[in-house]
């Protein structure tokens, strides 16, 4: 999760400030005291993407695919990027509780909603509390549950290289990563985030116990998105998603590891694309 702190700068690294200005918009929104940063892009039904633990560094060709099709928001977290810090949200349960006060302030309904990692763990515990201004659920690569005997990558302990080396299945991929360095308010953010996801991730390692026996809750359609070659999460977990979730899809990326929506972006795009269409209005 945290190998996503310095690729996801580097990858939109190429293109101009200009733009990027014409990607996004992107404001502050206020939520229970706390300033959200939001970024918009798109028009038409509204898509909601929560990141993962390395935050959102840039603005993604991802998010691009995505906006062409959907009214696209994707905020920081709090404690994450530009969103500014809530010492009273101390788990993922209390952010999603938040997000559902998000979803309150802004008045969005029939949201299809995407999360990474972290944020695909996420995305589950709002499901699962209240679903009723949730059309759709998609999960790239999620955590919070796991099998037992099937341990995940231990990304607090893995050095800066092999936090990037091990999200990715193309070490082709990981070296142009690693060969672009960040500047300092860059450093800074990516240190920001990670200290965010120590908070919701540290212990237990990724998963809340108790998730599991209430995904039955999440009854709008789903659709679980999962790189072949996972080495922090892995790939075997999809299985259990994909059984616990009463109306699930399962899509496995091939020659991809723990970031689909990077490394696979197209492929995955058009994936999550073809499943929000595809749900009944």
């Amino acid at each position: 999760m945290t190998g996503s702190l310095r690729l996801t700068h580097n990858t939109h690294q190429k293109a101009s400030q200009e733009e990027t200005a014409l990607a996004h918009q992107q404001s502050k929104i206020t939520v229970q005291g706390v300033a959200v940063n939001l970024r918009r892009s798109g028009s038409g039904r509204t898509m909601l993407f929560l990141h993962g633990a390395g935050g959102v560094m840039a603005w993604l060709p991802f998010f691009d695919e995505l906006s062409a099709h959907r009214s696209l928001l994707v905020p920081d977290h709090p404690g994450f990027g530009l969103t500014d810090e809530a010492r009273w949200i101390s788990s993922v349960g209390d952010l999603a509780m938040f997000y559902l006060d998000l979803l309150e302030e802004l008045d969005l309904t029939d949201v299809d909603l995407v999360g990474n990692s972290l944020g695909g763990w996420l995305a589950a515990e709002i499901a699962v509390r209240n679903l009723s201004r949730i059309r759709s659920v998609t999960l790239l690569a999620p955590a919070g549950i796991r099998i037992k005997g099937v341990p995940c990558g231990d990304n607090f302990i893995w050095s800066p290289e092999e936090q990037v080396r091990n999200v990715f299945h193309d070490q082709a991929f990981a070296e142009r990563m690693l060969a672009m360095p960040m500047d300092e308010a860059q450093a800074d953010m990516a240190l920001r985030n990670r200290f965010g996801a120590t908070r919701y991730g540290w212990q237990p390692r990724w998963f809340n116990p108790d998730l599991e026996k209430w995904l039955h809750r999440i009854k709008v359609p789903s659709h679980v998105i999962w790189g072949d070659d996972d080495r922090l999460l892995p790939t075997a977990w999809s299985a259990l998603w994909k059984e616990r979730l009463p109306n699930a899809k399962l899509t496995m990326i091939p020659h991809c590891g723990h970031l689909p929506h990077v490394e696979q972006a197209d492929q995955t795009a058009r994936a999550v694309i073809d499943f929000v269409k595809g749900v009944a209005a």
